[in-house]
């Protein structure tokens, strides 16, 4: 496994583990950037952000179809990208990882 990889895998396993996991991850990653490490910060951090955003308004419509759906969406991303930083990878989250790592390109 790269040697940046490996420096970076524990911080990007930090990202995913909430917000608080996300800023930790962020504050040990400013110093020496790794690239391994803020790719996935960048990830956890879109997440997590979009996640509150959008389960407010979810809240309203009060059905649990809804709901389900929502928090089934949210969980999967999240165990993509969480696998993702175990297993030494950079996969975009589905549909919008590469929203994310353009969002949040300076992290």
């Amino acid at each position: 496994m790269d040697k940046t990889v490996e420096e970076g895998k524990t911080m990007a396993i930090v990202s995913y583990l909430t917000i608080i996991g996300c800023i930790i991850a962020l504050v040990m990653n400013s110093e020496k950037k790794n690239y391994f490490s803020s790719f996935h910060i960048r990830q956890a951090l879109g997440t997590i952000l979009l996640f509150f955003i959008l389960g407010y308004p979810i809240g309203y419509f009060n059905s649990w179809m809804i709901s389900s759906a929502f928090y089934i969406f949210f969980f999967i991303i999240w165990v993509y990208g969480f696998l993702g930083a175990v297993q030494g990878k950079t996969y975009l989250v589905p549909v919008v990882g590469p929203f994310f790592q353009k969002t949040f390109k300076n992290l």
